[in-house]
Formats: structure tokens, C-alpha cells, sequence
């Protein structure tokens, strides 16, 4: 089931009421707000916030891209997994996956395995997330921008799966990162 929210709809909801999870789970494709829904998401509730990514580099000690680079995917996928897994293992987080992260089937599960866990599918057009990801800081770093038709095919792939692994869908296309926090909240105290 997929509630979608453009723009918080329900008025009987109170901003105190409790939520429906012990952790919260963003996904989504690069740009569309993971990490700073994430951190003022946490921030907000007074809970940890977990950026998978910025885990993963820091356990391994070196980039993303390094990683691929020497190891392959299908090991970075493994060290990313075992990331995922401590991180659910907490109560009171915010995670912020990687944009490739639910492909990988044991992340899938670890995620419908995860008793009150809020998967919640951050969602824009791929042109809107695309001049988001080129306008950041240190989109150079992002090998994937380098050619815009595989990007788009990328997020053509990861959209179906990003709506299968998610409950709640929020469209950020026309939010600031706090109204999105605004809308996640809603939601989960629905």
C-alpha cells in the first residue's frame, strides 16, 4: 500500500502525535533529498541520523568510487548491506539509503524484515533531480552525471523498486527540504 502526499493533507493529525516506526528509511534516487530530509528529519524527532553512504566510506576508510573502482559493485554492495543492517539494528534513527541500495535483493529484505521501520520513498521527476544532483557541490565526483541518457535510464530502473520496497510515497518536487520533513511526519503519525 503507497500513500502519496503532495502536500500534507490531513488536519486532525497533532505535530506531538506518536509515530507508527522506530526508525525511519529514506529512498529514492540521487537528488531527491535523502540526507538533508534525513538530518533535519532527525534533527526534528531528537533521534540519530545514519547516512549509509557516508558510513560505508567511513568503516572502509576510502570513496565510493574507489571502491568501485578496486573492488567491483557486487562487494561494494556487500560492505553497503552489512552498513545497512547496523544501521537497522538501531532504534530511534533516520537512515538515508544510497540511491542503489534497494537493487540489491538483501537490502529488500532487510528492510520488510525490519519490525517498525517506515520505508519512505522521497520522489521527483528525473530532470528535477538531475539539476539538483548537477547544482551540489561535488556532483563532479558522481560518475553517473557524466552521461545524462544512462542516468535517466538508471532512474527509469530504480523507480519501480523504490516503489515496491517503500509504504509511503512523498513527492519533493515542490518542497523545501522542511516542508518534505513536514509531509514524512504527517505521515507516519497518520
Amino acid at each position: 500500500m503507497t500513500s502519496m502526499l503532495a502536500e500534507p493533507t490531513t488536519d486532525n493529525i497533532t505535530p506531538t502525535a506518536p509515530l507508527s516506526a522506530d526508525r525511519i528509511v529514506l529512498t529514492g534516487f540521487m537528488g531527491a533529498g535523502k540526507s538533508t530530509v534525513g538530518r533535519l528529519l532527525a534533527a526534528e524527532l531528537g533521534w540519530q541520523f545514519a547516512d549509509v553512504d557516508a558510513e560505508v566510506e567511513e568503516r572502509y576508510g576510502s570513496t565510493i568510487a574507489q571502491m568501485f573502482s578496486a573492488l567491483g559493485e557486487a562487494e561494494f554492495r556487500r560492505r553497503e548491506s552489512a552498513v545497512i543492517a547496523r544501521a537497522l539494528g538501531r532504534g530511534n534513527v533516520v537512515i538515508a539509503l544510497g540511491g542503489g541500495a534497494p537493487e540489491t535483493l538483501t537490502n529488500r529484505l532487510l528492510l520488510e524484515q525490519t519490525t517498525r521501520t517506515a520505508v519512505v520513498f522521497l520522489d521527483a521527476p528525473f530532470e528535477i533531480l538531475f539539476d539538483r544532483c548537477v547544482l551540489q557541490e561535488g556532483a563532479a565526483v558522481r560518475p553517473l552525471l557524466m552521461d545524462a541518457d544512462a542516468a535517466a535510464q538508471r532512474f527509469r530502473q530504480r523507480a519501480p523498486i523504490y516503489r515496491r520496497c517503500a509504504k509511503h510515497h512523498v513527492s519533493t518536487a515542490d518542497q523545501h527540504p522542511q516542508e518534505t520533513v513536514t509531509a514524512v511526519l504527517r505521515l507516519l503519525r497518520a
